[in-house]
């Protein structure tokens, strides 16, 4: 599909590819012929609710229509897929521990490097997380087929946040295939750690394949499993934390299913947690507490397309300063979405570029992003310098 920039240009070729007319397609997705027919022209954006019906229909990969991985023309636009096959070949040593030049460094120096990655992958800093990803995740593959006892076990702990760095890092450059083998991985090391709470946390990360693949019900499932054997014992905030995110992922899974009461009802039970919190934790590289149910209130409210609720949640939130960009950069990428269902374009524009500002990175691979720079481009006769600027480091059109 080189010739088709644009999630609806895409979603037209692969249409057409398969012999079907947009009435066929918003039969089966179900959606009006309308909505299907702006999609393709531009003239609305396509949510990823509506992405991920279309490829069912279609029999394609959501990337298919989103266009990912978005790569360069050149080795330094490109240089963020440049570790991607060093990840891969990584994860391929699991059962089996892989050969290295010198042995695995002692595990307090691998603690140091997980604890970089994790500030990495806060700060949406892909390029420097796959500079030190690949090697770190052979160290610790070996360290677990050396040791053992206790520090196997810990060892196991950290192999786990170290594919967790993994998957995210593939989430968002859309290599959903390598996403899905790291959520695979982590799940695996959980098992072998010396730490309850990561069982629940490995079924989160199972939760993001569902709503990577638009299988909503399937994470809402086992979601709610989790939860059920967590809630006997919820003692101090790690598990709290956990649990709590639990609720805000489901919200998410729910409001991409067009279900707005479990959604807003797992928003209530997040507060809820959070009150009991009382303040922002990073427990297990989560975020959680007021101030992330208040961005996922958002949303929810643009994922169940309704802009005047996602606006009037947003008024008077205001981020804290030490949010990690990766969550805040997200938070204004949803927003500029509901500014543009209300042709506030400027507002749209604003948030974008305070987006970009504080995670450059994940701003320019984000599809959602990317859609709505690209409907930005269409609606403005005379290109706003800001607008100008993100398209090219987009490489937009």
């Amino acid at each position: 599909m080189a010739e088709a920039s644009t999630i609806g240009q895409r979603i037209a070729r692969a249409r057409k590819l398969r012999g079907l007319t947009q009435a066929q397609i918003a039969a089966r997705a179900p959606c009006s012929k309308s909505l299907i027919a702006q999609v393709e022209r531009g003239h609305k954006p396509a949510t990823p609710t509506l992405i991920a019906a279309v490829a069912q229909v279609l029999n394609v990969e959501i990337t298919e229509l989103t266009g990912q991985p978005y790569r360069g023309n050149d080795a330094r636009t490109d240089r963020i897929h440049a570790s991607i096959a060093e990840i891969r070949q990584a994860l391929a040593y699991w059962d089996i521990p892989p050969e290295l030049d010198k042995p695995p460094r002692p595990l307090p120096e691998l603690t140091a490097g997980i604890a970089l990655v994790r500030r990495l992958r806060m700060d949406a800093s892909y390029v420097q997380l796959g500079t030190v990803l690949p090697d770190l995740l052979k160290e610790l593959t070996l360290s677990v087929h050396t040791l053992g006892g206790a520090e196997q076990a810990r060892a196991f702990g950290l192999l786990s946040d170290a594919y967790t760095a993994a998957d995210s890092m593939a989430y968002k450059l859309g290599y959903l295939d390598l996403f899905a083998l790291a959520v695979e991985r982590m799940s695996w090391a959980a098992a072998h750690a010396d730490d309850p709470l990561l069982r629940p946390v490995a079924a989160m990360r199972r939760s993001s394949v569902f709503l990577a693949a638009g299988g909503w019900d399937g994470g809402m499932t086992l979601l709610a499993r989790a939860g059920r054997e967590m809630s006997g014992n919820l003692s101090g905030d790690a598990s709290l934390s956990v649990y709590g995110t639990m609720h805000l992922r489901s919200a998410i899974l729910a409001a991409r299913a067009s279900q707005p009461g479990p959604a807003w009802d797992s928003i209530g039970s997040a507060a809820d947690v959070a009150a009991r919190v009382g303040r922002d934790t990073r427990d297990y590289g989560l975020l959680f507490g007021p101030a992330n149910v208040a961005i996922h209130g958002v949303a929810v409210a643009v994922e169940l397309g309704d802009a005047d609720e996602a606006v009037r949640r947003s008024e008077n939130l205001d981020l804290p300063d030490d949010l990690p960009r990766e969550r805040s950069s997200h938070h204004y990428i949803d927003l500029s979405r509901a500014w543009v269902w209300q042709g506030r374009f400027d507002r749209a524009l604003a948030c974008l570029t305070r987006a970009e500002r504080l995670a450059p990175q994940r701003t320019r691979y984000h599809p959602m992003a990317r859609q709505t720079v690209t409907q930005l481009l269409d609606h403005q006769r005379r290109l706003p310098e800001p607008l100008r600027g993100i398209a090219t480091r987009m490489g937009l059109p």
